[in-house]
């Protein structure tokens, strides 16, 4: 049966070994980057959403199928917490359920769930502020890159020597801890820009922010986050 709004929606965790290539086998209905022609992309949605809207079960399944792995990887990199990730994702679909008979469709059904999941880790991250429990997971390399989007990081075939690929990983996980401590507002458009891989545009919609903002903090962002880098790394990075 399709949940209730007052019944638990368990969504799996994605598992880590999930890799970017099994991302081709997902549905994707409007999701940035999907290749898919704009008309027949714009039909498509159209029609899924009112499956959602009819609350059809197999839709919403889809939906949790297609989605479930990034959205995970977003809430955790904005969260840094596997704990708190785990029980973020699940909620964005929630709301997703709960909030869909008002989505008006003047922006594309990806970016209204990843600005569900933006709001959604904003107040988490002031309540645990509030409470001073900013406790951060050790990044796991290895297992980040395994849900990360196609072309991004280096992977194993790229790194001919064994004591160079732990180097490699030795430094992405130094770059992962300094994107945790960055300040929140420019850990978001950092993750949606330069993980997520959205636009100018697409990151303005989810955060609400004017394009101008959007460009000025994620040049700022990336400033912070090289300056703690090479703090950490000894070394400056050009």
């Amino acid at each position: 049966m399709y949940p209730s709004c007052g019944e638990a929606l368990v969504v799996a965790r994605p598992p880590w070994g999930r890799t970017a290539r099994d991302a081709r086998h997902f549905p994707r209905y409007g999701v940035a980057g999907s290749g898919w022609n704009v008309s027949r992309e714009d039909d498509s949605e159209r029609r899924f959403i009112e499956r959602l809207r009819e609350r059809d079960e197999r839709a919403f399944n889809e939906l949790v199928e297609a989605y479930e792995t990034r959205i995970y990887q977003l809430v955790y990199r904005m969260l840094g917490r596997r704990d708190e990730a785990e029980d973020m994702a699940q909620e964005v679909f929630v709301q997703v359920f709960k909030a869909i008979g008002q989505f008006r469709g003047d922006a594309k059904l990806s970016t209204w769930i990843y600005r569900i999941a933006a709001n959604l880790c904003r107040n988490r991250i002031k309540y645990l502020s509030r409470r001073h429990d900013g406790a951060q997971d050790d990044y796991d390399a290895m297992a980040d890159r395994s849900a990360a989007s196609p072309g991004k990081g280096v992977t194993v075939g790229d790194v001919a020597r064994p004591d160079q690929m732990v180097e490699g990983y030795q430094a992405e996980n130094i770059i992962q801890q300094c994107l945790a401590e960055l300040d929140p507002e420019f850990r978001e458009v950092l993750v949606l820009r330069d993980i997520e891989d959205l636009t100018y545009e697409e990151i303005a919609e989810i955060t609400g922010l004017a394009d101008g903002t959007v460009k000025s903090r994620i040049h700022r962002a990336r400033l912070a986050l090289k300056q703690k880098a090479e703090r950490c790394l000894g070394e400056r990075i050009s």
